[in-house]
């Protein structure tokens, strides 16, 4: 990994060049929708990110937080008539803070825990145990055990139990399937491995179901999509040299993850981070983006039969479009799989495809505001009468779980392949 500074705004230079300010991003922004104030906005963030090449603004804690105002949602990039990349500059914006003031400590401690699987297998093990002593109970018939009554997290915060035992940790490397079928290397991701391990289970039970061998390599690590969050894109950049080490080292057909937000790391932000900063990779990390592939469009893809795989109770169901879902362009295959399924009746969410407000570091540092733009999305979704929310992403069936529970709700919040594995799972 090569240890040279290079200023990150100059990477991003000519596309700030590109943004008039003409405000169009105004109307699609959900941070400003919840801060109603001109730096939440893309193009106060460009104008932020220009004053802070030119070195003419005080690097302190105002211009932090006006940057740290961005769930990266890609909102703005749709909608600008100029194709102003805002979240590649507001990234190339974090890492320059963070190279000239520094880390906060929240993010040198994100960056530590994710960068060392041990640790992160101990921390989850010690909340798994330790969790139900220290953390308000809610009615298990809520779908969401625990709630935080910590600093950063919020005291009415709700959030799902650790796993006793991480996913991978149940599973041999190898499964074997049929001959001649596809080989598929599996990219877990942390929330899967340590939290919703059903996912994982389920995802795993519709591949076998097609014959496919699943390979679950041991030394995938978290895709660092935490550390880029706060500008730590070093940690971002050691943890994809090492992922891309661990996957490719699988003779595989493809790579696939059941996380939308991991799909986008292995998919964009590896190339982006490090392909532009270091040619070397650049070959190798194209391939890696090139194979890989989301859960459902490969289930799709491979011919699974919800008729034959998805039988079980009645349900009116509404999809929630992840981010990094809308921003990849997949939106048909999860809703044909659903339509498919015997017993699921999907009706469509007004805005199915705006952020749900997690953001990742976002939720943390903004949760009142995250609320904020999660309350819009609650609402769509019980507006439409569905008895479940289904999206492709961990992160935000926390984020969506939490909002619900919030505001009184028992929408149930589950994954694609959830749905889809309920019959073989029986």
């Amino acid at each position: 990994m090569t240890k040279t500074k290079i200023d990150p705004l100059k990477r991003v230079e000519a596309e700030m060049k590109k943004c008039v300010k003409c405000g169009a991003c105004r109307a699609n922004c959900p941070a400003f929708s919840a801060f109603e104030r001109e730096p939440a906005t893309a193009r106060g963030k460009v104008a932020l990110a220009q004053h802070v090449m030119k070195g003419d603004i005080t690097l302190d804690d105002g211009t932090y937080s006006a940057m740290s105002k961005c769930l990266l949602c890609g909102s703005c990039v749709d909608k600008c008539p100029n194709q102003v990349p805002t979240d590649e500059i507001v990234i190339a914006t974090r890492e320059a803070l963070a190279q000239r003031r520094g880390l906060t400590t929240f993010h040198k401690a994100v960056g530590q825990v994710i960068k060392t699987r041990k640790l992160m297998n101990l921390g989850a093990l010690a909340a798994s145990v330790l969790g139900p002593l220290f953390f308000r109970k809610v009615p298990a018939t809520s779908g969401l055990r625990l709630r935080f009554p910590m600093p950063f997290l919020g005291g009415s915060r709700h959030i799902p139990q650790i796993a006793k035992k991480p996913f991978m940790a149940r599973h041999p490397e190898v499964i074997e399937g049929e001959p001649g079928k596809p080989r598929i290397v599996f990219f877990v991701g942390c929330m899967t491995n340590f939290v919703y391990t059903e996912i994982g289970e389920a995802t795993l039970a519709l591949f076998k179901e097609l014959g496919c061998t699943v390979i679950i390599p041991g030394e995938q690590q978290c895709c660092g999509l935490p550390g880029m969050s706060g500008g730590d894109l070093d940690t971002v950049r050691e943890l994809a040299e090492r992922n891309l080490e661990a996957l490719e080292g699988h003779r595989a057909d493809y790579v696939m993850t059941a996380c939308a937000t991991c799909g986008g790391a292995l998919h964009k932000l590896y190339p982006l981070v490090i392909g532009k900063r270091n040619p070397e990779l650049k070959q190798r990390l194209q391939a890696l983006a090139d194979k890989t592939v989301d859960a459902a469009v490969l289930l799709q893809k491979l011919g699974l039969d919800p008729e034959q795989t998805g039988a079980g109770e009645a349900l009116r169901v509404t999809y929630h479009d992840p981010c990094h879902h809308r921003t990849a362009g997949i939106a048909k295959e999860p809703r044909a799989l659903l339509k498919g399924t015997p017993g699921i009746d999907l009706v469509e969410m007004e805005g199915a495809d705006r952020c749900c407000g997690l953001g990742g570091t976002f939720n943390v540092y903004h949760y009142e505001s995250s609320l904020k733009i999660n309350a819009g999305k609650s609402a769509a979704i019980r507006a439409t009468g569905a008895d479940a929310v289904v999206t492709g992403c961990p992160g935000c069936i926390m984020q969506l779980s939490d909002g619900l529970k919030q505001a009184g709700d028992k929408t149930r919040v589950s994954h694609t392949v959830e749905l889809l594995a309920r019959k073989i799972r029986r």
